[in-house]
């Protein structure tokens, strides 16, 4: 007994070193789909094969029920949950312990299906944490102590047009404004926050709101802002709004735009459940873009190219990989969007089956809604998969589905993966000690 206790210690102690030395070897994911929104980590330090059996977690904590994924910045991780009916959270946690910083609670009724709770990762900048919620609850905090700078309520400052499943994409930082997807009435699709008051700086599109995160390209040498609405891809001009082009992309059924866009040079790539897949090519050089193809099978199961739902898609080199709308890994050519191959492996068959994959270098590291890790290689010649560990276990509050689901997309960062569901958020190590 005296020498567990005196072990106990200094495992945390460890641990805390571990996780501390590693921030100079990789970097936080401080927003959806990390630094860049692009679904990429730069740790030349991970393991190379996950070991047998389930992978220990360094940490776990209770939490209630919701689709957003982790966030990580500063020694801290931070999450979105609904601890009950109609009541939505947000948590911060030290990163190396899991030991509880600081929360918000707040009412938010909700008028939306599939109502497990808040959808949106938090964004975390310049020391605030942006948080919003399935209904359009929009908090400014303090990231270190939870300190509220400000709040916005979108549906009702909006006359909000609430897509059926509500708000799901996250707060995007550009400059002294914060970005969000408000589904407003009256041309306020998309708005633009400032980011010390909580004010609106501009307004754009009179659209349906759709459920994809924005994303920045560079075209002529600026910045244009990538919205994916119910109706359109379009790229505006992040400091006003003001719309440089627009490329049509109407719905057969109910928008079910959910990844988020994916970009190579000068290609943009967009994958729907219900409305299959375009190819955009933006130029270089002045803010215009056109639709490269466009193609989309004759329902949900008889899909041509790739039907995402929640997974989002990747491009590497002249191929497109992607999970459709049964859980089918497939393989694309890039340039006409003919199926190459397709995988039954990766996920169990399922309606609306998922994979995250998170790009590390020439491999890709993949969790699928069974809550299985993937270490494995995507290549037109095949998907080769290295090696496999469980890593969380899926809960059925957002599905009841069999064993349930992992819908949440998980963050890697400074060595170690985070991933939650509808009872807990877990930390493991991706790192030899």
């Amino acid at each position: 007994m005296h020498r567990l206790a005196t072990l106990a210690p200094l495992c945390l102690v460890a641990t805390c070193l571990a996780i501390a030395c590693t921030a100079a070897h990789a970097e936080d994911w401080p927003q959806w789909r990390g630094v860049n929104r692009d679904g990429v980590v730069h740790d030349t330090e991970l393991l190379t094969t996950l070991p047998e059996g389930p992978l220990p977690h360094t940490w776990s904590q209770p939490v209630g029920s919701g689709y957003s994924g982790p966030t990580v910045a500063g020694g801290r991780v931070y999450l979105t949950d609904q601890v009950r009916e109609n009541v939505e959270r947000v948590l911060c946690f030290d990163a190396a312990t899991g030991t509880p910083l600081w929360q918000h609670e707040y009412d938010a009724v909700y008028t939306i299906g599939y109502r497990a709770g808040p959808r949106a990762s938090v964004t975390i900048h310049d020391g605030r944490a942006f948080a919003v919620g399935a209904m359009g609850h929009f908090h400014c905090f303090d990231a270190a102590d939870g300190a509220v700078h400000w709040q916005r309520d979108l549906a009702a400052d909006y006359n909000a047009a609430m897509p059926i499943w509500g708000i799901t994409a996250s707060p995007l930082v550009y400059g002294d404004l914060v970005i969000q997807v408000a589904a407003g009435q009256g041309g306020a699709c998309v708005v633009a926050l400032d980011l010390a008051t909580g004010t609106e700086r501009w307004r754009a599109l009179d659209e349906p709101a759709g459920y994809s995160a924005p994303v920045l390209i560079q075209q002529g040498g600026q910045d244009v802002l990538v919205c994916w609405t119910g109706a359109s891809i379009s790229g505006l001009e992040p400091s006003t709004g003001k719309v440089f082009w627009s490329v049509p992309m109407a719905s057969r059924n109910m928008p079910i735009g959910v990844a988020t866009p994916v970009i190579q040079d000068d290609l943009l790539f967009v994958s729907s459940f219900y409305d299959g897949s375009m190819l955009i090519r933006f130029s270089k050089d002045t803010p215009t873009a056109e639709q490269v193809w466009y193609r989309v099978g004759r329902d949900e199961k008889n899909t041509d190219a790739l039907h995402c739902m929640i997974s989002t898609p990747m491009l590497k080199g002249d191929h497109i990989y992607g999970v459709d709308s049964y859980g089918e890994l497939r393989c694309l050519d890039l340039k006409t969007g003919d199926r190459v191959w397709e995988d039954l492996t990766a996920v169990p068959r399922n309606r609306w089956a998922t994979i995250h994959i998170i790009r590390d270098g020439t491999r890709e590291i993949m969790l699928n809604d069974s809550g299985d890790l993937i270490f494995a290689t995507l290549a037109p010649d095949g998907f080769h998969e290295q090696s496999r560990a469980h890593l969380i276990d899926p809960t059925r509050v957002q599905l009841g589905r069999g064993d349930g689901v992992v819908w949440a997309h998980p963050a890697i960062a400074n060595g170690f993966i985070f991933a939650r569901s509808d009872e807990e958020l877990i930390c493991s190590p991706l790192r030899s000690p």
